[in-house]
């Protein structure tokens, strides 16, 4: 029985094999064109909508990871900054009890506190002596002043600072005339 079986699967593939390509045109209709150019426009319509989910869920992921680091920085500095809001209600109960040094002994310790904390940070103060600098400084007004030359810093009215590069507001000054 076995052999009848075996013998039966082997004939298909005998008589294909005389027949050659003569058998095979019979065998396989020619591609349809149509046909395959839609299989083509699906499959390059399923790798577009891929990348597009891929994009988007990047896009998304970026925007979590920049909340979060944003988040996370805002964190450190307001851990640095509580200590100073401690040294401020320290200064405010020294007020109370009237004793002026300690007020203003603790007023000068929260300032230099609050300076440590925001130079942690990478904040410095510009300088504001000598030459005027339009880039880092802000000429409020000029006036003469005799023995300077024209051009000097010679009051300052508020104080400037950066942050690395970027300069967060310039330093305002008098300039001699």
């Amino acid at each position: 029985m076995s052999d009848e079986l075996h013998i039966e699967v082997q004939e298909p593939w005998a008589e294909a094999e005389p027949a050659g390509e003569a058998g095979e045109a019979e065998a396989s209709p020619a591609p349809d064109p149509l046909a395959e150019a839609e299989a083509q426009r699906d499959e390059y319509l399923l790798g577009w909508q891929r990348t597009q989910a891929d994009f988007d869920n990047y896009r998304k992921r970026a925007l979590r990871d920049q909340q979060a680091f944003a988040a996370r920085a805002a964190e450190r500095l307001v851990t640095k900054l509580l200590p100073v809001l401690d040294d401020l209600e320290r200064a405010i109960d020294a007020a109370e009890q009237h004793e002026e040094a300690k007020v203003i002994e603790g007023v000068e310790m929260t300032r230099s506190a609050l300076a440590g904390a925001l130079a942690s940070e990478g904040l410095e103060e510009i300088r504001a002596e000598g030459v005027f600098d339009p880039h880092v400084h802000e000429a409020l007004l000029t006036q003469p002043v005799e023995g300077v030359d024209s051009g000097v810093i010679v009051q300052v009215i508020q104080r400037g600072y950066r942050l690395g590069d970027v300069v967060l507001r310039p330093a305002r000054v008098i300039v001699a005339e």
